[in-house]
């Protein structure tokens, strides 16, 4: 019998909490930088702002340890490619080679077919553990469609069922 330690634990735990499929991005130095996540969540309406987390070996960590804006763009069940595509199966610029991008304020890249795109300015940065914690003061939002947002549970990409 093997004792599972808390990390391992956690990972089982975590694997029950469904989360939004989003890509963060932001530009730095005329180069664009995206990355899947599903540690967001929004902070308060007073001042609107918003909470990513990103781990410090992703490529995306130093742009934003930079200071640099950044959009959570939340992705529709149909853009799974998109999200495979920003977490890992390509790099740099080929990120963006599916969908439709466009800039949005502070020069940040969005998804225009995002169900919804929340552009940052980076205000705050927290370093703990593996992960730095950006805190962003929301300057524009965009929605598209009805909600029907891509979900990442057990390891896998699902949907939600539709009732």
């Amino acid at each position: 019998m093997t004792q599972d330690t808390i990390p391992d634990l956690l990972k089982m735990a975590l694997r029950r909490l469904a989360k939004a499929v989003v890509v963060i991005t932001a530009a730095h130095e005329g180069t664009r930088h995206a990355m899947s996540a599903t540690a967001v969540s929004e902070i308060s309406f007073d001042p609107c702002s918003m909470l990513i987390c990103v781990n410090r070996s992703a490529s995306l960590h130093p742009v934003l340890a930079a200071g640099a804006p950044f959009a959570i763009n939340i992705l529709h069940h149909d853009h799974e490619r998109i999200a495979r595509l920003c977490a890992g199966q390509a790099k740099g610029e080929a990120r963006f080679a599916e969908g439709d991008w466009r800039e949005a304020a502070l020069s940040v890249p969005r998804l225009a077919s995002a169900q919804a795109s929340i552009v940052c300015r980076n205000v705050k940065q927290v370093e703990h553990g593996t992960h730095g914690i950006f805190i962003g003061d929301v300057v524009e939002v965009f929605t598209d469609g009805e909600p029907d947002p891509l979900v990442y549970v057990d390891g896998r990409y699902a949907r939600i069922a539709q009732g």
